[in-house]
């Protein structure tokens, strides 16, 4: 039965979208619950009736009565409808590709949908399902026409239907007799056979090399897609030359700091120098605890932002494990700060490099962006201000907030010393290369291991610093914009701060506040709710910022 939304009588009052919004994420929320697997025919068919569903209950609201903020809602949950659809349209294809590798992963997946929709199966039909299943997986031959990428997600997907049918076998194994009597040796054969055929697309696909960086390209037409519907109005092409551009100016601004270091210009001794300057084992929490101070005080000096005091002592420290270091070798930020540092169970080498590659004047570069103005404040206001737009989340926002702080904070002459200059400028280059790799990587382009010898080469990353900046790229976690989005992002809060703030029309406090208590959208919109413009039903007008 096709899904009906009976809709309240919201009228034009000032909270018709946030209600609106807030209902349909506790009902998605529900459905993403009970569909666990993202392939399973049974998700896809509910969930395009719910979306179309709510689509359709869209188009009843009162739009021309509502304030500039619900209208700014409304155009956000079409495009958010409009995306999700478009994402289900791509999962299908991308099971296509891999069909012939997954033989009865379908009806697999749809045992577990069933069980989870309270619908019961008999221990000889399930017994006999089983026993296909296996037969069907073990005379597999593998094309050697298909690409590693696909044949890695082969392997993940059926690591995760093995995983959930585990959880399908326990509900009836032991409480139904009959069940356990049919189905206990076809299960443990089923499992076997899965095995022995992940392990084979692994070891095709060169998932099991810890060497071997393997990504998912996803093509220009969604690379397009993705960029119109985060109200991008730039090629994938363009973009490119974006990143290009600033990072000639990055070097050109290292080439100066390198020259006052006394290294004449040359960036690669500068930079080793500024390497050099990093904390004994045992001091890095320390030094961050002192940065993440020093960037507060420096904020509230200069009545920049509104840092509530809940806000000043509510963020926390945590270290990074050694097996996370290997996706994640610099910090990470949010609710908290999550420190990279070498321990004793790491290598010399290994060693050598986190400390190196967590030196001081990187890590001045880095606290800011990750507590207070950063990502901290961020999930500080994603609680308080609107909550329910983190429905239209995108890294465009999310990113790009953070990373305008350390463009801003450059134009401020936050950054005393040459030293600390070449640590702002190597994350500023590292943003510019996340452009050109991950947009080349998708294209088709560049490998992983060109885009590790980039950031090595162009930016000045440790290797193995290099190889986890990289596998956290593309390892399936960051939807394909997530890379570009830190400094195109950046440079679109650094153009609507310069349209509003510089001509006079807002304050420093006053554009940073609005900005985080708007919450998560595409930039455009905050502009829109920023200067108070007009939002026509029909979407927003085109906005060049780049110049």
């Amino acid at each position: 039965m096709p899904f009906t939304i009976p809709v309240y009588e919201f009228g034009p009052c000032p909270d018709t979208m946030p209600s609106f919004v807030s209902r349909y994420l506790a009902d998605r929320e529900t459905l993403d619950r009970h569909f666990v697997l993202p392939y399973s025919s049974r998700r896809s068919t509910v969930l395009r009736e719910f979306l179309a569903a709510w689509a359709n209950a869209l188009e009843t609201l009162p739009y021309d009565e509502m304030s500039r903020d619900d209208k700014v809602d409304f155009l956000l949950f079409q495009n958010l409808m409009n995306s999700e659809m478009r994402s289900l349209d791509e999962a299908d294809l991308r099971f296509d590709q891999m069909a012939s590798l997954v033989p009865f992963a379908l009806e697999l997946m749809a045992l577990e949908d069933s069980r989870r929709n309270v619908e019961f199966i008999g221990g000889e039909e399930a017994s006999a399902l089983l026993h296909k299943a296996a037969k069907a997986l073990d005379p597999v031959e593998i094309d050697e026409k298909l690409s590693e990428p696909v044949l890695y997600r082969a392997s993940r997907v059926l690591e995760d239907i093995k995983a959930k049918l585990g959880d399908w076998y326990k509900f009836y194994h032991g409480y139904d007799p009959l069940f356990s009597w049919w189905c206990e040796k076809p299960f443990e054969t089923l499992n076997v056979t899965l095995d022995k055929h992940i392990g084979k697309l692994k070891e095709k696909s060169g998932a099991d090399d810890p060497d071997k960086i393997i990504g998912d390209p996803v093509g220009r037409d969604t690379l397009v897609a993705d960029l119109q519907a985060s109200l991008i109005p730039y090629s994938p092409e363009e973009l490119i030359a974006i990143g290009e551009r600033e990072m000639s100016w990055c070097k050109e601004e290292m080439r100066k700091a390198a020259n006052e270091m006394g290294f004449g210009g040359d960036i690669h001794k500068a930079m080793e120098r500024t390497k050099e300057d990093h904390e004994a084992p045992g001091g890095q929490p320390q030094m961050i605890k002192d940065l993440a101070l020093e960037a507060i005080e420096y904020v509230e000096n200069n009545d920049l932002l509104t840092i509530p005091d809940v806000a000043r002592s509510g963020w926390r420290m945590e270290m990074m494990s050694p097996e996370a270091q290997k996706v994640n070798p610099f910090f990470l930020g949010g609710s908290n700060i999550i420190v990279s540092f070498p321990t004793d169970t790491m290598e010399h080498e290994q060693k050598l490099m986190s400390m190196r590659g967590n030196n001081r004047g990187f890590a001045r570069a880095t606290v800011h962006h990750e507590l207070i103005p950063g990502h901290y404040m961020q999930s500080f206001y994603h609680e308080r201000s609107r909550p329910y737009r983190n429905a239209f989340w995108t890294p465009f926002w999310t990113e790009g907030w953070t990373l305008y702080w350390e463009m801003y904070l450059w134009d401020r002459k936050f950054p005393r010393t040459p030293e600390e200059r070449m640590g702002m400028l190597f994350w500023r280059a590292h943003r510019c290369a996340r452009i050109v790799f991950s947009l080349k990587f998708h294209l088709g382009e560049m490998t992983p291991m060109e885009c590790v010898e980039m950031l090595v080469n162009e930016v000045g990353h440790e290797r193995d610093n290099a190889m986890g900046e990289v596998r956290r790229s593309f390892k399936g976690d960051y939807p394909p914009l997530y890379q570009l989005a830190y400094l195109i992002g950046g440079l679109q809060v650094y153009k609507l701060r310069r349209e509003l703030v510089d001509s006079g029309n807002m304050g420093e406090r006053e554009f940073h506040d609005g900005f985080l208590q708007a919450n998560c959208m595409p930039i455009s919109f905050v502009r829109a709710l920023l200067a108070k413009s007009d939002v026509p039903r029909v979407g927003l007008p085109e906005w060049r910022f780049d110049g």
